[in-house]
């Protein structure tokens, strides 16, 4: 069959140079396309509404006017609700739709009709409750680089009957190359796989085309939209839907020959806002009755200072001076005060929403944010469990100097923000908070009882990657001998994971909340194989993980 492009796509073809399009390949396909291209998928649950998601091409100038459609029962039978929605160039042809006056706690089924009569996918989403909540379950995933491997953990959550909400936590997808530095590691170690070229355009995402069409190959995938189609999602990005490392004013990999950065992060929360089924807002609170109040913070674009330079203090020529400039470093730079993850307008939302939150009887206070809070020290023992010949080793090396001039081993989470970390934690003990957070970012899986003034302030989950490799890939000789040495000498750690990759099912209740890490056998081939599951739990009050050693 011969693909015809028309003017528009051209024009977005050009943005993303001639060899996207060469020999008619992927690309071509997804530009193409016509007619119902996506999926479906909800998101913003309330008690009494949700945000409907598809993604419509008619192969017209003029956007299309979609009708969607909601009811109780799969056949449609009975319309209770609806709404109206426009796909057109401007959104990328993704189209949204509010749909509001529905029951609480109540599944239902919904879709979109074109002009034309032609239908989308069903899609199955969910109302928060309101009042009494015996139980409420969220799956967590974080770190979904298509280029690692399959979307195993999305296939293996979608099949499952247990859960009420998805959350993703960040890195929904990466701005890296096919041939990245990261890439190249992997492949010497794992080898390369077919998986690697399902990925457009080939490049790094850079315009707002290219952002796009990232969107529009990872949304192929069928477990991701199998996920979307049976779920309800709250979504945040982290700092791959724009670039490595990203914060307020740059990112670690965003160069000058790249152009402004302003203009790239604009594209880049652009395209996540048309192809996501989230709301424009970066912040937001949602209630699940009496049991808890979801928190979905913004940990990168808004306010996140600059990050820590470790390469001075880190680089002299004899072993007393770089110990001597880690301590002017810790005392001076890593202290600052001034340095922020939230802000201060977001800090204030999230301080008022914890007391808030506690004063209407809520059980939990849950934090679903990107980054760990939890702090680990790496341990001397770690340059044991790296082979010879491997790269990344100087990273683990600075991450046990550091730590050993007493900080914590990873700078980039809210470890390297101990004043914003304090001003947080301080507020949700003041606030008398049941604090859960939620966070993703590392790629590894952990379980903290989080501590300010030498008091527990809660506990954290931390989340494994869907796909991207984590210290494994590094340190690979006895992943769980390693874990053992981190354990005993970082306080706040209980537990973790750092050589599978999966997600998480959290189970809150009244009177206590279970993290369940689900750990699956392999990304490298398609696969919902289970290889394992770790259980921590901690009583309400508690705010710490009950003791299981």
């Amino acid at each position: 069959m011969t693909l015809r492009l028309d003017r528009r796509q051209l024009i977005v073809a050009g943005g993303l140079g001639l060899g996207a399009l060469a020999a008619g390949g992927p690309a071509l396909a997804l530009i193409a396309a016509r007619g119902f291209t996506h999926g479906v998928a909800s998101g913003e649950p309330g008690p009494d509404r949700a945000l409907l998601w598809t993604r419509y091409v008619s192969g017209r100038d003029s956007p299309a006017p979609l009708i969607a459609e909601v009811a109780e029962t799969p056949d449609f039978r009975r319309i209770v609700a609806g709404g109206g929605a426009m796909a057109g160039a401007d959104a990328d042809h993704c189209a949204k739709a509010w749909v509001s006056g529905l029951e609480p706690n109540r599944i239902y089924y919904y879709r979109f009709v074109a002009p034309d009569g032609t239908r989308s996918a069903t899609g199955r989403t969910r109302t928060l409750p309101v009042g009494p909540v015996p139980e409420f379950r969220i799956g967590v995933f974080c770190c979904a680089a298509m280029t690692f491997g399959w979307f195993n953990a999305y296939g293996h959550a979608a099949r499952r009957d247990d859960i009420d909400l998805m959350v993703h936590v960040g890195d929904y997808m990466y701005e890296y190359p096919r041939d990245s530095e990261y890439q190249r590691r992997l492949n010497h170690w794992a080898g390369a796989t077919d998986r690697m070229m399902q990925v457009e355009p080939s490049g790094e995402t850079v315009s707002l085309a290219e952002y796009r069409l990232r969107y529009a190959a990872h949304r192929l995938d069928p477990d991701l939209q199998a996920l979307h189609r049976l779920f309800p999602m709250i979504a945040q990005w982290d700092d791959h839907e724009i670039a490595n490392d990203a914060w307020r004013d740059g990112a670690e990999n965003h160069r000058p020959e790249q152009g402004s950065y302003a203009e790239r992060k604009a594209a880049a929360v652009k395209a996540y806002r048309d192809w996501m089924p989230v709301a424009d807002r970066d912040w937001s609170t949602y209630e699940i009755g009496d049991l808890a109040t979801l928190f979905r913070l913004e940990t990168r674009l808004t306010a996140r200072s600059g990050p820590l330079d470790t390469g001075a203090p880190l680089g002299g020529p004899e072993e007393g001076d770089v110990a001597e400039r880690l301590r002017l470093f810790r005392d001076r730079a890593y202290e600052d005060p001034a340095r922020t993850v939230l802000g201060a307008a977001q800090e204030q939302w999230l301080y008022d929403g914890l007391r808030s939150s506690v004063k209407r009887g809520a059980r939990w206070q849950v934090l679903a944010q990107q980054i760990n809070m939890g702090r680990i020290a790496m341990p001397r023992s770690a340059l044991d469990h790296i082979p010879q010949g491997v790269s990344g080793s100087s990273s683990i090396r600075a991450e046990i100097r550091i730590s050993e001039a007493g900080m914590p081993a990873m700078l980039d989470n809210w470890g390297g923000f101990p004043a914003a970390r304090a001003r947080l934690l301080s507020a949700a003990q003041s606030a008398d908070a049941d604090l859960v957070v939620l966070a993703g970012d590392s790629h590894n899986a952990w379980a903290f009882d989080l501590e300010q003034g030498g008091r527990a302030a809660g506990v954290e989950f931390g989340g494994t990657s869907v796909t991207s490799m984590g210290y494994d890939l590094t340190l690979r000789r006895d992943p769980e001998a390693l874990v053992r040495a981190i354990v005993a000498g970082s306080p706040e750690l209980r537990w973790a994971d750092i050589a599978h990759r999966g997600y998480m099912a959290i189970a809150l209740r009244p009177d206590a909340v279970t993290g369940e890490w689900v750990l699956l056998d392999s990304v490298h081939h398609r696969t919902t194989d289970h290889w394992n599951s770790r259980f921590m739990t901690a009583q309400r009050g508690a705010r710490a993980f009950a003791r299981t050693d």
